[in-house]
């Protein structure tokens, strides 16, 4: 169980303040450094578990504009044709 510590005055809860660090790095991911990336993925695991691992490494992947597939023209995969070619 995680325990949020109770908002003193008119600051933000702990949880939503979380929650709105996390979209914003989710947001911005494909424009962080490697290093900053790996960092930040690690510390995620390390908060999450190691079982989210790989959960967490397909949803940056797909977020990642560097390796989206529109930014890398050439590079799809023809349809076969009705004769097996």
């Amino acid at each position: 169980m995680t325990y949020w510590p109770k908002p003193k005055g008119n600051r933000m809860p702990t949880n939503e303040l979380i929650t709105a660090l996390g979209q914003a790095v989710a947001a911005v991911w494909g424009k962080l450094p490697a290093e900053v990336q790996q960092a930040l993925f690690e510390a995620a695991i390390g908060s999450a578990g190691e079982g989210s691992r790989e959960k967490l490494a397909i949803y940056l992947h797909d977020r990642q504009s560097r390796t989206s597939p529109s930014d890398k023209p050439g590079r799809e995969v023809p349809e076969p044709d009705s004769l097996g070619g």
